[in-house]
């Protein structure tokens, strides 16, 4: 099993920066993607961004496309989402995901999930 922690959620004023973190562990997911996505109240799940953790390739929802970035260390076998110029609509809980490589990465039905993180931006 692949277990997935999320952290580094709070609460931040509008224009603000956090980054959250996805600690991974329990198996072997080099050939796998991971993916963040968020849900806000009354919301269907929307996909962020996912990165293949072999070879670091990354992909991006054109809602957050320049103002979030995905990165990966592998020697902590972590996930970060680094969120900028954080607005009010931005706030909901935030997820890490993970899902074997030969299936799209944008898809919103991976296989494991982690527990959720909350971030709230203030106007």
């Amino acid at each position: 099993q692949l277990q997935l922690v999320e952290s580094g959620g709070g609460l931040v004023q509008a224009g603000g920066s956090l980054r959250l973190s996805c600690a991974a562990s329990g198996r072997t997911f080099s050939s796998y993607y991971m993916g963040w996505f968020r849900q806000a109240p009354g919301k269907e799940r929307e996909f962020l961004a996912a990165i293949k953790w072999s070879g670091g390739s990354t992909y991006y929802a054109d809602s957050v496309k320049g103002r979030f970035t995905i990165s990966r260390d592998n020697a902590k076998n972590t996930v970060y989402l680094q969120m900028n110029t954080l607005k009010p609509e931005d706030t909901a809980t935030y997820y890490c995901a993970a899902r074997p490589a030969t299936f799209p990465p944008t898809k919103s039905d991976y296989g494991y999930w982690g527990q959720g993180t909350q971030v709230t931006v203030s106007s």
